[in-house]
């Protein structure tokens, strides 16, 4: 970056100027943002010659395929990408570089639309930069899930993960097993009673908390996250945290039931899939087939962690299994499952996704791993040459808290603090550099067990998110914890004019740690 001495202003008469459809669209979320906050629009021509005021798309092919230039002179703007996603990111900086009243709704006090006469070029370090929601414990309905997506793509966050089951709800319509929202999308309402103290449903009662999404709302989330260079990955757990599933087909389990979906926590996951039925298998695979259809991501999570395998040891079907298959256990025989769904995806020309659990008993052969345990499990698999996400609990859960726990709302524990997930590196020093080339980046993670509303979401992901952002986007050599400290004050100007109910005591908490006394930032 080189910063120059004049400015570049946007007005009435500017016109951007793109040489095909695809960059016409992401040139329009820039003047849409001009006419919601300025009340007026920028026109769009393709392919004109050059004149004054002007802003100018040019396609450079030798680029890779996230990077991006931006070159502001006076009069123009020149904007240069190899990919649309280059030319995306490269809105986002120009929307950054534009006066935080660009976020805004229309108001009569005057602006003036500067952008600085600057020169970037700029690639991001990692191609994987997550953030997993988890819309099972507490359900978001999708405007929520949308702004949510909008938010995030602020931060040039390229992956966008659904945790859409688990125990508390199934949250996605499968249209030949209708029974899964029917009843696996309802729990009996105890938000009341703290998450780990709700008894389970009684006879008689109803279930009444909950939600899910149509197959209509899937394809409108996908198609939004994808105009704003956003891949949607759909999480479907198991073999367990999903009794939810089992609530509406109890045949897919050991013992057969019955089951109810459960309101909060419940320790250690017993109830799970039967691996020695061929029927689950057939229910998994219909399952799935839809879930691929509605999703266009070539990674399809499938979870794989905390199955307590206590019933299948007990289960005449799962110790066929092991007998026929040549097991030697319960853990082989939970590879054996992953295995047998990874050979379906893959089939399906998709990559199997799972928590670092599906190490256990073997790695199936093309699977990739979301190392969440620690680092330790993104270690080993790299070692053995698979792709690996690192979404280590510390400090990537952001159900943890982020400042004293008597200045902050009730959080799952631990401490994540905004200045931690900025130290951040995915890639461990114990990997030599053939190794380090399968840690793909990394990802935050919003589990939601207490997080009951939106705004608590928000609340618990701005502004850590713009620090893993940053930690993702660029190398640990050029990261300067002392200048985010500055830049994220005016980002959080533009949190206020977004909406966006982000943590007020994390930027001070942080630099309290980093600088070990009172920081006139935090006052």
């Amino acid at each position: 970056m080189s910063l120059g001495k004049s400015s570049f202003r946007f007005d009435e008469s500017t016109i951007l100027v793109v040489e095909n459809a695809e960059q016409k669209a992401i040139a329009s979320q820039l003047t849409c943002m001009f006419e919601k906050s300025a009340g007026w629009k920028p026109q769009i021509l393709i392919g004109s010659n050059e004149a004054p005021n002007r802003v100018y798309f040019e396609t450079e092919s030798t680029m890779a395929e996230e990077a991006y230039s931006i070159d502001v002179k006076k009069n123009s703007i020149k904007i240069k990408a190899a990919q649309p996603a280059g030319f995306f990111y490269a809105i986002q900086t120009l929307r950054q570089l534009l006066p935080a009243k660009i976020e805004s709704n229309p108001n009569h006090e005057k602006v003036d639309w500067l952008v600085p006469v600057i020169s970037i070029s700029d690639s991001p370090k990692f191609k994987w930069r997550g953030y997993m929601l988890d819309v099972s414990r507490h359900f978001f309905p999708k405007d929520d899930v949308l702004r949510m997506i909008d938010n995030l793509s602020l931060h040039k966050i390229n992956r966008f993960q659904l945790h859409l089951v688990d125990g508390n709800g199934w949250r996605v319509e499968i249209k030949k097993y209708p029974k899964l929202t029917e009843v696996g999308a309802w729990r009996v309402n105890r938000e009341d009673k703290p998450w780990g103290e709700r008894p389970k449903q009684k006879t008689g009662e109803k279930a009444t908390y909950g939600g899910f999404y149509t197959q209509a709302d899937i394809k409108e989330i996908v198609a939004y996250a994808q105009s704003r260079y956003i891949t949607v990955i759909p999480e479907i757990e198991m073999p367990a945290h999903n009794t939810s599933a089992l609530a509406a087909y109890p045949q897919f389990s050991c013992t057969g039931g019955p089951f109810t979906v459960l309101p909060g926590g419940s320790w250690p996951i017993t109830d799970i899939y039967c691996a020695g039925n061929d029927s689950t298998f057939l229910f998994l695979q219909d399952v799935l087939t839809e879930i691929i259809d509605l999703f266009p991501s070539k990674y399809i999570h499938i979870g794989g962690d905390e199955a307590d395998k206590t019933e299948w040891g007990k289960c005449p079907k799962c110790k066929k299994r092991i007998k026929t298959e040549g097991l030697k256990n319960v853990g082989e025989l939970q590879s054996y499952f992953i295995k047998r769904i990874e050979k379906f995806i893959n089939s399906k020309n998709r990559v199997l996704l799972g928590w670092d659990e599906i190490l256990e008993g073997g790695l199936p052969p093309k699977a990739t791993v979301m190392s969440w345990r620690g680092t330790q499990g993104g270690i080993d698999a790299s070692k053995q040459g698979h792709d690996v996400v690192m979404s280590p609990e510390v400090p990537c859960y952001f159900d943890r808290y982020q400042g004293p726990k008597e200045q902050e709302p009730l959080a799952f524990g631990g401490y994540n603090p905004l200045n931690e997930v900025y130290n951040f590196n995915p890639v461990p020093k114990e990997l030599d550099a053939e190794s380090a080339r399968h840690v793909l980046g990394a990802q935050a993670n919003l589990w939601s067990e207490f997080v009951p509303n939106f705004k608590h979401a928000e609340y618990m992901t701005f502004p850590r998110i713009a620090a893993l952002s940053e930690a993702l986007w660029s190398s640990p050599e050029v990261r300067d914890w002392d200048n985010f400290s500055h830049r994220i004050l005016l980002l959080q100007k533009r949190y206020d004019l977004m909406g966006i109910n982000y943590s007020k005591t994390a930027l001070g908490i942080a630099l309290k740690d980093n600088k070990s006394k009172k920081s006139n930032i935090h006052e």
